[in-house]
């Protein structure tokens, strides 16, 4: 299995009541197929993971699973700063059919880099998937050091790192550390690019909810070592790449895929829809695109 490409890290979609919509979530779904992503990843941040009950969560996995029905790789959300939580929901992704487990690294407790490493290890030996990490700093406050993630690319099914640090000299040193092998993915839209053009082996994106094709392109061009059409479409997609972090995500991504058609439907509390200002600015960013 390559695990290379485009990721759409999709949203939950709610109904007005705020339960989860699961006509949504496969339109949803078929959306990104149609459009040539080469996977989806389910209930990570971008899917309120943190705000879905686990039966919900579980849910989410298996109608995406069911959905995809193999035309596309599922990376399946199953994190969790509980080491025993993030086992129960990997072996749960393995047993459902997911092609790899997405594990954000424990958030709020702060573990050292010992403890980062003895929780992925523990949930590697103990379920047979293959495993990307996934360090985000900005919402676990703490990151996964390079020196951390080459020790963890040592255990056989440790296959990758989602890196959204935002931090260039960090992902070039997982690169030069881990080698050719280790799946280094974008996690920030608008590094896709560069994190690419670096060595990384794709995105895991959340732009793409709105616009898959030409992220895909981007990706794709990228790849390709094509990175004067690569730069056209980042530039074009780099004001949709900022607006839609203009609060906490995903509320602009919700709001966006709202004034879109697309099943979205409003944030779970604590999270809230962007305020009337944010939406102005991404309803602006849309027409520009021409993707109102």
């Amino acid at each position: 299995m390559e695990i290379e490409g485009l990721f759409t890290a999709i949203i939950t979609p709610f109904d007005e009541k705020g339960r989860v919509d699961e006509e949504g979530l496969r339109r949803n779904i078929e959306f990104q197929l149609e459009n040539g992503v080469d996977g989806v990843v389910p209930v990570g941040t971008t899917g309120e993971s943190a705000t879905l009950s686990e039966e919900e969560h579980k849910r989410v996995v298996e109608i995406t699973i069911d959905q995809v029905n193999g035309r596309a790789l599922v990376l399946a959300g199953t994190g969790s700063n509980s080491t025993a939580e993030a086992i129960d929901y990997t072996k749960h992704a393995k047993d459902a059919g997911a092609d790899a487990a997405l594990m954000i690294s424990p958030y709020y407790n702060k573990p050292t880099q010992e403890g980062i490493y003895q929780h992925y290890k523990k949930v590697a030996e103990t379920v047979d998937i293959p495993i990307i990490l996934y360090t985000v700093p900005g919402r676990t406050m703490v990151n996964i050091e390079p020196e951390t993630t080459k020790r963890l690319s040592e255990i056989p099914n440790i296959v990758g790192i989602k890196d959204a640090s935002g931090n260039l000299n960090q992902i070039s040193k997982e690169i030069l550390l881990c080698g050719e092998d280790f799946v280094v993915l974008s996690g920030d839209d608008s590094l896709n690019l560069p994190i690419i053009s670096l060595g990384g082996k794709g995105a895991i994106s959340v732009v793409s909810n709105i616009t898959p094709k030409e992220m895909g392109d981007l990706v794709r061009e990228a790849l390709n070592g094509n990175f004067t059409e690569a730069m056209k479409l980042h530039y074009r997609l780099y004001p949709l790449s900022k607006v839609l972090f203009i609060e906490t995500s995903p509320a602009p991504v919700k709001a966006a895929m709202n004034m879109m058609g697309l099943a979205a439907g409003n944030p779970r509390l604590p999270l809230v829809p962007v305020r009337k200002d944010s939406e102005e600015k991404i309803k602006r960013v849309l027409e520009e695109l021409k993707l109102l």
